[in-house]
């Protein structure tokens, strides 16, 4: 089976017109185990993956690092064809962090620029040692106009080639985009069949910032039953199709114009992800996935959480 052609979104807000893929490979914090990453990386760039999605925050960058050195040396594909992502995390969100914490991540990754760097909460937290989830007591008021600055720079020395956020609602968006000279290219938060943050999407699409999905799947916290994967509605529309439920999950992402990143190491999983571009919902299938019961999966990095994270 050769690779999968995944198709790929104009960046806004980028001067090269940088193209993202569809699709990505995530590596939020489990992944440790640094064989089953390589050969994970190796085995997802065959299959025709070229986005892959890491942050400070989850001790991924290495092995990631890593992995992809081997594919290009391997000649499995060439760095232009890769879209790499990693985030700030919160001890760093401060104006003269930014840049240091950046090319920390570029020195782990092993690469000379990221292809997009995003914020990864709107807090920030006293400098220092990782530690999750972020105590209260240790946030510090966040400076959005001096951290974007420094994001901006980040970009004008060509250390990265698009920037953007993660985990912004509408309002922290609307704060955000009052002082920007470059406004984000990207807001990469919880989107699934059971979160599936309407009004946030609709205020990207006004404003020109392109949507990714992290668990798109509804996977990511274990907290009892999974709305999407054990859905029985979900369940009969997939098998109307001949498709499985993440397929159909994955599908409607696509239709709703959001990229998103998957974290699937399962060879056989990493190809069913990809199996979504020949086929199409019906405006029934719409309907219905409309009347899913909505909550939000990941309420945020605090402990004891914030009331006004969301604004929603």
């Amino acid at each position: 089976m050769g690779a999968v052609e995944i198709p790929t979104m104009v960046l806004p807000n980028t001067s090269g017109k940088q193209r993202m893929p569809v699709i990505g490979m995530g590596s939020a914090p489990d992944f440790t185990c640094k064989k089953g990453t390589r050969n994970a990386i190796i085995e997802a760039i065959k299959q025709g993956y070229r986005h892959f999605d890491t942050a400070a925050a989850y001790g991924s960058e290495q092995a990631l690092g890593e992995a992809l050195k081997e594919a290009l040396d391997l000649g499995l594909a060439k760095r232009e064809d890769l879209f790499v992502t990693s985030k700030l995390w919160v001890t760093e969100n401060h104006p003269h962090l930014v840049l240091s914490a950046l090319r920390k991540s570029l020195k782990t990754l092993q690469l000379e620029y990221l292809d997009l760097y995003l914020i990864h909460w709107p807090l920030t937290s006293q400098p220092g040692k990782f530690s999750f989830p972020i105590a209260v007591e240790e946030l510090l008021p966040f400076d959005v106009k001096g951290v974007w600055e420094s994001m901006e720079e980040g970009l004008k020395l060509g250390l990265t080639r698009a920037i953007g956020v993660s985990n912004f609602s509408v309002e922290k968006l609307q704060n955000l985009l009052t002082v920007t000279t470059v406004p984000p290219a990207v807001n990469q938060v919880e989107i699934n069949l059971a979160w599936q943050q309407k009004e946030l999407r609709e205020f990207c699409n006004t404003n020109g910032i392109v949507m990714t999905a992290f668990s798109p799947l509804r996977k990511g916290a274990s907290r009892g039953s999974n709305e999407v994967m054990e859905n029985d509605m979900l369940k009969e529309i997939a098998d109307a199709h001949g498709k499985s439920i993440a397929q159909v999950s994955l599908r409607w992402l696509c239709e709703q114009g959001v990229t998103f990143v998957a974290k699937g190491y399962d060879k056989d999983r990493m190809n069913q992800n990809l199996q979504i571009f020949d086929w199409a919902l019906t405006k029934e299938d719409h309907e219905k996935i409309d009347q899913i019961k909505q909550n939000r999966l990941i309420p945020g990095p605090t402990k004891p959480q914030l009331n006004d994270l969301w604004n929603d």
